[in-house]
C-alpha cells in the first residue's frame, strides 16, 4: 500500500475486531481501534487481546463508547479516517431476552452516532456488522441476501436489521457508501466465552455436563474467524456504487439505487450440533456429559449461508473445515488458560 490508509475499527478489543485489526496492521493500514471494554463477558480476555494489539505496529487505541456522540465526533474530526468498520455492538441472542435496553443503546443509538460521523466527516466506505440472526423465521435454505428478512425472532436480530435499514437511509440521502455483513456463527482462537465452542470446551475439560439445545438437532454454519476477516479485508476497498439496473417495482433486497450492499459471510456448510460436539471431544480426547434440552426462545434451528454475492464481489468464499478451526481453538484455549 503506497500510502497508509487510515481506518477506524469499533469494537477492536472484541473477538472479530481483534483479529481484523491485526490483519489490517500487517497489510500496512494505520488502524485506530476503539472499545468500551464492557463486562458482557470477562474483561480480562478483552484486555489480553488489546495488549497484543498495543504491541502491534500501526495500531492506536482509544477507550471510547460509540454511544458517546461528542467523543466519536471529536475522534473523527482529528483522525481523518478513510474507512470505518463498525463491529461494536451488544452481542448475543439470549442476553437480549433479559437485557433489551442494552441493545437499543449500543446497536441503535451507537450506530446512529457512527452513521452521523461518517456522513459529516466524508468517510469513503462504512462497513458494519449485521448478523445471520436477521433471517429469523425464514425457512428457505441456504439463506440469501436477496431474500426478504422481515420476521426477526429476537430483539438482537431486530436491532441488526434496523442497522441495515439505517445504513440504507444514509446511503440514499447522503450518498454514504455502506456495506453490511451478515456473519454466521464465528469461532476461533480468542473467541467469545458466551459462544458454544468456548462453553463446551471449558465444560468438557473440567468434567462438567454441557447443555445441548434442541436435543443436538440444531445446525449452524460455523465460520472460522480468519475467513470472516479475509472477507472483511477484501470488502473494505470494494466501495459500493448505486445499481443503475435496480428496479423499485421488483426491489432486490441486497443492493439499491444507492451505494449500499449486503453480504453473507458464512462457511456455506452447515454442521449439526452433535457432530460439532464430537469434533470437540475428538480434539480434546474426552467425552462430554450431555444434558439434552428443548430449543431456547429466540434461537433458530438452522443457519446456512448462500455466499454467492460475496464470491462474485471479491472472489473469496470461506472454506476452513471445523476440524481445523476447532483444533486451533482448543490449542489456543489450553495454552491461554494453562489447561
Amino acid at each position: 500500500m503506497a500510502e497508509k490508509h487510515s481506518i477506524l475499527i469499533t469494537g477492536a478489543a472484541g473477538f472479530i475486531g481483534f483479529h481484523l485489526s491485526r490483519k489490517l496492521c500487517s497489510m500496512g493500514y494505520a488502524v485506530t481501534g476503539i472499545d468500551n471494554l464492557n463486562d458482557y463477558y470477562e474483561v480480562s480476555l478483552k484486555e489480553s487481546r488489546l495488549n497484543i494489539l498495543k504491541n502491534t505496529e500501526g495500531f492506536t487505541f482509544q477507550k471510547l463508547d460509540i454511544t458517546d456522540k461528542k467523543g466519536i465526533d471529536n475522534l473523527f474530526e482529528k483522525s481523518k479516517f478513510r474507512y470505518v468498520v463498525n463491529l461494536a455492538a451488544q452481542a448475543g441472542v439470549r442476553y437480549s431476552l433479559t437485557n433489551p435496553y442494552a441493545y437499543l443503546e449500543s446497536n441503535l443509538h451507537g450506530f446512529l452516532n457512527i452513521l452521523e460521523a461518517c456522513r459529516h466527516f466524508n468517510i469513503q466506505h462504512l462497513v458494519y456488522a449485521s448478523s445471520s440472526s436477521v433471517y429469523g423465521a425464514n425457512k428457505t435454505m441456504p439463506f440469501s441476501v436477496h431474500h426478504n428478512v422481515d420476521h426477526p425472532i429476537s430483539l438482537y436480530a431486530a436491532t441488526k436489521k434496523s442497522n441495515e435499514l439505517m445504513a440504507h437511509t444514509y446511503s440514499a440521502l447522503f450518498n454514504l457508501p455502506t456495506t453490511g455483513l451478515r456473519f454466521f456463527t464465528v469461532y476461533g482462537p480468542y473467541g467469545r466465552p458466551d459462544m458454544a465452542l468456548f462453553i463446551f470446551t471449558k465444560a468438557i475439560l473440567e468434567g462438567k455436563p454441557i447443555d445441548v439445545y434442541n436435543h443436538g438437532k440444531m445446525k449452524r454454519d460455523f465460520t472460522y474467524v480468519d475467513d470472516i476477516v479475509e472477507g472483511i479485508v477484501r470488502l473494505i476497498p470494494t466501495v459500493p456504487k448505486g445499481e443503475k439496473s435496480w428496479n423499485g417495482a421488483t426491489p432486490d433486497a441486497a443492493s439499491s439505487f444507492a451505494p449500499y450492499r449486503l453480504y453473507n459471510i458464512g462457511n456455506n456448510s452447515p454442521v449439526e450440533l452433535m457432530h460439532f460436539i464430537e469434533v470437540i471431544e475428538d480434539k480434546i480426547g474426552k467425552r462430554a456429559v450431555k444434558n439434552l434440552l428443548p430449543i431456547q426462545e429466540g434461537d433458530v434451528p438452522e443457519t446456512y449461508a448462500d455466499v454467492e454475492a460475496l464470491t462474485e464481489a471479491v472472489g473469496f468464499k470461506p472454506s476452513t473445515p471445523i476440524e481445523t478451526g476447532i483444533g486451533n481453538f482448543i490449542t489456543w484455549y489450553k495454552e491461554y488458560y494453562k489447561k
